[in-house]
Formats: structure tokens, sequence, C-alpha cells
């Protein structure tokens, strides 16, 4: 069973079961985030939705670039979890099925392509506090008490 996280779906809607990869990316002390400006000012882990017949990997690969500029060498899984949200850019009450992953950062290539979005570096400590849904800053938090970063 995926641990949620967030509050319970309500009875009155309808949810959208919606797929996402999302990345931690640590280098040094620091992660690789990016801050989406619309239509919440947010810090989030880099990533998104898998679109229909897109490889978790392809999309995770694709989300990060857009996102933050960067090339990620090959990721691991560590897990997933589940959230019930009203995603206004759509107009859409989800299930968010988020999987993360741990990857490095191995290129910038330039800004974000992504409109809204901002990539920056944090502490990781720092990050764990500013990230905008509890289920990422779980996944930040295990990794760093298990000091793999």
């Amino acid at each position: 069973m995926t641990r949620r996280y967030g509050l319970p779906p309500r009875n009155d809607k309808r949810y959208t079961r919606r797929p996402g990869v999302y990345a931690i990316l640590p280098r040094g002390g620091d992660l690789l985030l990016t801050h989406q400006a619309d239509p919440h000012d947010e810090i989030q882990l880099p990533g998104g939705g898998i679109d229909p017949g897109e490889h978790p990997i392809t999309a995770l690969h694709r989300e990060v670039f857009e996102e933050t500029g960067w090339r990620i060498a090959p990721p691991r899984r560590l897990g997933a979890f589940r959230r019930f949200t009203y995603m206004p850019e759509y107009d859409l009450w989800a299930e968010k099925v988020c999987h993360i992953y741990v990857a490095r950062p191995a290129r910038r290539h330039g800004p974000p392509i992504e409109a809204g979005h901002t990539a920056l570096w944090l502490p990781a400590m720092e990050a764990v506090s500013l990230l905008a849904n509890e289920g990422d800053a779980e996944f930040v938090l295990s990794l760093q008490t298990s000091g793999l970063f």
C-alpha cells in the first residue's frame, strides 16, 4: 500500500488518477529544486506527470530538464506516495501517485524551458522545510538521515 500525504479525498469530488515522477537531486549538501510561480508560489522537487504511453524514466528526464535546464545521471527509484489535490492549471481534482527517484545532476544546459519555473539550489535541511508538499519533504528527510547525501 502506498502512503498518503496531505488532505484525505473529499466524498463530493471525483478524482482522476495522475501518475507522476519527481527527482531528489543532491550535489554536495545542496539539492537542485524548482520554484514554480504559477498557479501557486511553491518550491518543489523537479518532476511532473507521465504522459500516456511514456515510460516513467523518460518522463523523469523530460520533466527535470523542462523545469531546471539540467540533465541527470541514471536515476534510482526510492518509492511512491499518493496525495489528493485540486490542480487549478488543469481544472482537475487529482489522485496524484508520486514516484520518487534520486539522481545526480549531471550537466546544466541552460535555464528551465517550462514557463513559470526557476531552478534553484538550496541546502538540503532548508529544502525539507520549504518543499510545498510533505511527501516530498519526507523522502528528502529519509535520504538525508540515511546518510545518502
